[in-house]
């Protein structure tokens, strides 16, 4: 072959085919998280015990990734796939952890959740031992992470009760932020609410959320908080929940939230009560007597109310005018109230005694002997 001959080029070989799209992979530590086995820290000990495999083989490193398409378990068991992203707002009581691991052995905040039927879930932010109010729970740590950054700029609403002699100037001075001990915090909002005996209510605004951060600032201000409840988290809050109660929020608005999409949170229209019948009224608006018929219109009255001295009122009431005395407080057979006319309808006679009206749960016979046997119904003296 000549120097000058070019050397031919082999045929060229098939491109290969374009491989389908395949979900985004993660490592499996996270996957684990999101499936509601444990929290990261713990699948990645899980992992360097040996108790992870993916498709048989078990895993030596956390690093390994997945797309959920394999065969994944631990300890044996296969692994479900992920939940959806879901997230609550939590009405937290005084005297719950927010941990999922207490070494003292005292009631955690998930310990709760889990037997009101939640899965397995993680915090958003915290509330300490004995701080009480809102707290927003998710089941997806990726989530709860990105709403925990302070460039978000939530705010964190607190309504603080404390003991001790108010400062307004101190309080306002906090705006510009303070430092207690080499720990800066940043900017604080304190409204105060009202004052009265040993103890205010303030309203306390903040961005940052460190650990204790609002006893220990108004510690340094020589208050002492005996009562603190975070009344609202970003654009979410309590909306009346009672302490213990959860209530979901909606996939829309999560949504947003992982688009880093701003949020104004709508309060969920309340379901409608079925329509209550009014209590019956008579004519005049005043509640129905016992034993009378509501909206009924008596002989010698109008609809714009009695007419005074055209007769007896009780009359056309089964039982009227013993009954009515029992619940006025007046005397059978007396004046009837006051500017009204007697409950009789006519002056009292001497005569024999009668059995007079039927009062409701009396029977119709004969009334039993009195006073040792004697004729009950004798002459009155």
């Amino acid at each position: 072959m000549s120097t000058n001959e070019k050397p031919r080029r082999s045929p060229a070989s098939p491109k290969p085919a374009p491989q389908a799209e395949t979900p985004e992979s993660e490592r499996i530590a996270k996957y684990l998280a999101r499936a509601g086995v444990c929290s990261r820290r713990d699948a990645e000990q899980l992992v360097a015990e040996g108790k992870v495999a993916v498709d048989g083989v078990v895993l030596d490193g956390p690093a390994f990734k997945v797309t959920g398409s394999e065969r994944i378990t631990v300890d044996g068991k296969l692994v479900g796939s992920p939940q959806k992203t879901r997230l609550w707002r939590f009405n937290k009581p005084r005297g719950l952890v927010v941990s999922h691991k207490d070494e003292q052995g005292r009631p955690t905040v998930f310990d709760m959740l889990k037997s009101a039927g939640l899965p397995r879930v993680i915090s958003i932010g915290r509330l300490d031992l004995n701080s009480e109010g809102l707290l927003l729970v998710t089941n997806d740590g990726a989530l709860a992470r990105k709403l925990e950054l302070p460039e978000n700029a939530w705010v964190r609403r607190y309504k603080v009760r404390v003991a001790g002699e108010i400062d307004v100037n101190r309080l306002e001075a906090l705006k510009k932020g303070i430092t207690i001990e080499g720990v800066r915090y940043g900017s604080i909002d304190v409204e105060v609410d009202r004052i009265g005996g040993l103890n205010a209510w303030l309203y306390v605004s903040l961005t940052e959320g460190k650990n204790r951060e609002i006893r220990r600032v108004m510690e340094h201000l020589r208050l002492s908080v005996n009562r603190l409840q975070r009344v609202s988290y970003g654009p979410f809050d309590l909306d009346h929940l009672a302490p213990g109660d959860i209530a979901p929020i909606g996939p829309a608005i999560i949504e947003k939230l992982m688009k880093g999409e701003e949020v104004k949170y709508e309060k969920p229209v309340p379901k409608a009560k079925p329509e209550e019948k009014s209590a019956p009224q008579e004519p005049d608006g005043r509640p129905p007597r016992p034993g009378s018929r509501p909206g009924a219109v008596k002989a010698g009255t109008s609809k714009a109310g009695p007419s005074r001295g055209t007769g007896p009122r009780d009359d056309d009431r089964k039982g009227g005018g013993p009954k009515r005395a029992a619940v006025r407080g007046g005397a059978p057979g007396g004046a009837g109230p006051k500017g009204g006319a007697p409950r009789t309808g006519g002056p009292k006679t001497a005569g024999p005694k009668t059995a007079g009206p039927k009062i409701a749960g009396q029977g119709t016979g004969p009334r039993k002997p009195v006073n040792g046997g004697r004729d009950a119904n004798r002459r009155r003296p």
